[in-house]
């Protein structure tokens, strides 16, 4: 119970908390101010796999103070010469266990056996693919990135693959062999490039990076996986004169219909939840009729049924 005492004054016409003033300045429209924000990843980072869950969350309360810009970093060209020596990685078979252990640590399901029996050999097959959809569209290249990691990493599927590609493509109900047959020609990698240079010229040597700008060209380089909190913190180090103000998280039901499928790990970290309160959140918040449970790797998932 409040503590206020409530009025009805004659004199000032108010039912309410006494004390305020009769007339008063107030300003309801949302900052103008934004940063560009410039995310550097690859289609096979795993640890990029792994920030999926607050990277999401850190968008539906902060995305408006930000100008999002998905950048391909070119994680691997091919296996001639390549090694990740900090990782301990020089072989195929180092990336099956590197994986494996982000997935372990993270809870975003990796499983990594492809490693061993269908390889990626490039990721910039599927980096050309989303550069040629976002030429078309921004919203659409960022969920065909979305699908085309969970393809490798929760269902083991190798997207450097054509047919991979033009399958995951088609699902999001454009022309896959179309796009998939553009993305071999010069002007994709011409395309791919630019975000090469543009990678180069922010500094970045690592994924995933987070680079946060605003118009006085000040910003902030966030390398790896982090917290909410390091996000948030970033934000407001590029906004010295905003107090930011967190939008309200969206309700499941209009998250699902979005985004189409959501990892345990995703839904915890987006409504503070434990582990084990995920299937009792769900049950409780959605229609049975608009989601299916399912699982892979011991993970568990909804599936939007729409």
């Amino acid at each position: 119970m409040h503590n206020n005492k409530m009025i009805c004054d004659l004199e000032t016409g108010v039912c309410g908390t006494a004390g305020e003033d009769t007339i008063q300045f107030i300003d309801l429209k949302p900052s103008r101010k934004k940063v560009n924000l410039y995310y550097v990843t690859d289609p096979i980072c795993s640890h990029c796999w792994a920030l999926e869950p607050v990277l999401r969350r850190f968008e539906e309360q902060y995305g408006h103070y930000v100008n999002f810009h998905t950048v391909m970093g070119g994680l691997l060209e091919s296996w001639d010469g390549f090694a990740d020596v900090k990782n301990g990685i020089g072989s195929l078979a180092d990336v099956a266990g590197h994986w494996k252990e982000v997935g372990k640590h993270s809870r975003m399901p990796i499983d990594g056996s492809l490693w061993l029996k269908h390889p990626v050999l490039s990721s910039y097959p599927p980096s050309r693919v989303f550069k040629v959809i976002q030429q078309q569209d921004e919203h659409l290249a960022r969920a065909f990135l979305r699908r085309a990691k969970e393809a490798v990493f929760a269902y083991n599927l190798n997207i450097g693959n054509n047919q991979v590609l033009i399958d995951i493509v088609n699902q999001m109900g454009l022309d896959g062999e179309a796009i998939v047959e553009k993305a071999e020609f010069p002007a994709a990698q011409q395309l791919l490039e630019q975000d090469f240079d543009l990678t180069r010229s922010l500094g970045v040597r690592g994924f995933p990076t987070i680079i946060m700008t605003n118009e006085d060209n000040q910003g902030v380089k966030i390398v790896g996986a982090q917290s909410l909190e390091h996000y948030v913190k970033g934000l407001e180090q590029v906004l010295p004169t905003e107090t930011l103000q967190a939008q309200p998280i969206p309700e499941l039901a209009k998250l699902i219909k979005k985004e189409t499928r959501l990892f345990s790990k995703e839904i915890e970290v987006m409504y503070d939840l434990e582990q084990n309160q995920f299937h009792s959140f769900v049950q409780e918040l959605l229609s049975p009729d608009t989601f299916t449970f399912k699982e892979v790797l011991g993970e568990p998932y909804i599936e939007s049924s729409s």
